[in-house]
């Protein structure tokens, strides 16, 4: 039976004055299920803020908007304060608690991106909250909260009792908010938009990859993601991940068309994908891409924290590797063909700029 590739919105799933989650069904976007990947979208207005919560899944944070405040407390390790702003990627490992916080007049949207291997349903993430009206405390009796917290009972039914809001609150603007500190950021968060390039193709794409070499504790996540702007009316080179890996892409902004290619030669997706679109590709598919004239933007996680891709199409394509008489017996074309093929795209690689 094939699986819809079809590319999903996400859905509000709860919220208030504060701002909203959004999430994407797995009984939606099928592959969400069969690749054991969760996908959500955070939007705080201002002075909102997602309640503390810890998560069944291992995830990559990506701030899509704004500029705010991300704690996280690693398992056995103090709090660490975040300023996070547009670009940023923040690695979640298993265990880690996280609060959100915008102070700012632009709303503050987080995706979250992440593997639901080990999670409670396949798809999609759980999300346990400390506090709120579906706080983990709420499930306890008086008695053993009182004692866990050494506190008298009168006083723990004020405090498990008066956060009615669920996951995301708004907060008076008169209160004050740890403050982030810029050493916090080491080794937790990498802005895509001001690393150093991986690739960088003139009227082609740029493409920023998120590995154990520029934010280690991915290693931790299982998770590698890129960021990839792709230029007005520029092709993104056919590819596959070589090493079984799926690839998740967000749209973060403009359009394009897609086609995906997968077993026996059948085309399974063509469509165009737009802003705010989130799609799958399935292990060893080949995908490419093509912007419209106001070009594309997207982000992924790819499952693996060191991503391989092989491309099949440009300078470091796999044909180039190939004998001359290997693709003539493989296309069945004379030695002139070949050549004319073999010369071509002997420069671009991964983005080939748009037809002069």
């Amino acid at each position: 039976m094939e699986i819809d590739l079809t590319p999903k919105l996400a859905k509000k799933e709860y919220g208030g004055n504060g701002g909203a989650y959004y999430a994407w069904c797995p009984n939606e976007l099928p592959m969400l299920r069969e690749g054991n990947i969760g996908a959500g979208k955070l939007a705080l207005e201002k002075n909102g803020f997602a309640l503390p919560r810890y998560s069944d899944s291992a995830k990559v944070a990506y701030v899509l908007q704004g500029h705010g405040v991300a704690g996280i407390v690693l398992p056995e390790k103090e709090e660490k304060v975040l300023a996070i702003k547009k670009g940023d990627a923040i690695a979640l490992p298993f265990g880690v608690v996280t609060w959100w916080y915008n102070k700012e007049d632009t709303e503050l949207v987080v995706l979250f991106l992440g593997d639901t291997s080990k999670g409670h349903k396949a798809g999609s993430f759980t999300d346990f909250f400390l506090t709120g009206s579906n706080g983990i405390f709420t499930g306890f009796s008086t008695e053993f909260v009182s004692r866990a917290w050494d506190l008298e009972e009168n006083v723990v039914k004020t405090m498990v009792g008066k956060q009615t809001g669920n996951g995301i609150v708004k907060l008076d603007a008169s209160l004050k908010m740890p403050e982030p500190k810029k050493e916090h950021r080491d080794g937790m968060a990498l802005n895509c938009e001001e690393a150093p390039l991986d690739v960088d193709v003139k009227n082609g794409g740029r493409v920023v990859v998120l590995n154990t070499k520029n934010l280690p504790l991915v290693g931790e996540v299982g998770l590698g993601a890129d960021l990839v702007r792709l230029d007005p009316s520029a092709m993104c080179s056919p590819g596959f991940s070589c090493d079984s890996a799926l690839q998740v892409t967000y749209i973060v902004r403009g359009s394009g068309r897609v086609q995906v290619v997968g077993i026996d030669g059948k085309r399974v997706l063509e469509t165009t994908l737009k802003g705010g679109n989130l799609f799958i590709v399935p292990r060893f598919f080949v995908v490419s891409k093509i912007g419209d004239p106001d070009g594309m933007e997207w982000f992924s996680i790819i499952t693996t924290p060191n991503p391989i891709f092989t491309h099949l199409a440009g300078s470091i394509a796999a044909w180039k590797a190939l004998s001359p008489q290997v693709i003539q017996a493989a296309f069945n074309v004379g030695s002139d063909v070949e050549q004319q093929f073999r010369d071509k795209r002997a420069k671009e690689a991964i983005f080939f700029p748009p037809p002069k």
